[in-house]
């Protein structure tokens, strides 16, 4: 199919760009990437009066790394924050998660906010902007501020961004001290969406004792969840700590639903494995680093 007709908008500045938004009203719809909204368009599930094409807006495409985090703008492709090595040493989610998004030509094109603006909860980043208690900031004609990934994620494709409005980064906390984290999915082919998917965070106390296990999943609800398993092994030492026993809790935690892809039981079955299996590469490398 073909996409309904639409007006076409590609301002030069972020004003430019809240200006022609505020005079189309709620008709209008930001494009980054594309990557998302193009399939939309495509089948008619969306059919927006104009498309605001943001890419000519400067000051977007950059990734700042601090020792507190890493800033992600909103024109940055998937592929180059999976390349970048300096946003990966202070937060490695975002590169373990990122390789797992699609495929490489809709990473070469996609963008990460673009992605998280989506608010699909089969979506990676989603889930990333989550587990790292991350926020976005979003720009109106009154001015900018920072939405925390509680209040942003409002149902599935649907966020609590209303109004003439620009999402114009992500903010991903670093990892905290002697920890360690992992990124694993399931899919029917690599590059899918996920059936299921898994992201942790290990954190073990100065006696590498575990101190605190976080875990939000991908497919599995619909918005993004973050699950504190520190329970099942809290104040086990790091190399005798019973990770099955936090996926066991994990598999209590989530409520899946049936979809054409998977049952809910198969999708709680692999909450578990999941889990299990990340957690233990989350916990080496905490190890490690704590060492």
């Amino acid at each position: 199919m073909k996409p309904a007709p639409f007006r076409y908008a590609d301002p030069g500045t972020l004003d430019e760009a809240l200006a022609v938004l505020s005079a189309e009203g709620e008709g209008a719809k930001v494009l980054a990437g594309g990557q998302s909204l193009l399939p939309l368009l495509s089948m008619r599930l969306a059919a927006p009066t104009t498309l605001v094409d943001i890419n000519r807006v400067p000051g977007l495409d950059a990734v700042e790394v601090t020792d507190d985090g890493v800033t992600v703008g909103a024109l940055v492709r998937h592929n180059a924050l999976l390349s970048d090595d300096a946003a990966a040493g202070v937060q490695p989610l975002l590169a373990r998660a990122t390789a797992n998004v699609a495929h490489p030509a809709i990473r070469n094109r996609g963008t990460t906010v673009g992605s998280i603006a989506h608010a699909d909860p089969s979506g990676e980043m989603t889930s990333v902007l989550a587990l790292t208690d991350g926020s976005v900031t979003v720009a109106t004609p009154s001015g900018s501020s920072a939405v925390g990934w509680r209040d942003f994620f409002v149902g599935p494709l649907e966020t609590s961004v209303h109004g003439p409005a620009v999402v114009t980064s992500a903010f991903f906390p670093a990892l905290p001290a002697r920890s360690g984290t992992a990124f694993a999915e399931v899919a029917r082919r690599k590059g899918d969406y996920a059936v299921c998917g898994a992201g942790v965070v290990v954190t073990l106390d100065a006696g590498r004792r575990v101190e605190r296990v976080r875990a939000s999943y991908v497919s599995v609800g619909i918005t993004p969840e973050v699950h504190d398993l520190t329970e099942a092994v809290a104040g086990k030492p790091v190399d005798s700590a019973d990770w099955a026993a936090a996926g066991a809790l994990a598999r209590t935690l989530v409520d899946p639903d049936t979809d054409i892809h998977a049952s809910a039981d198969y999708r709680r079955l692999l909450v578990g494995v999941l889990t299990e299996r990340t957690l233990a590469d989350a916990a080496a490398e905490a190890a490690g680093r704590a060492a």
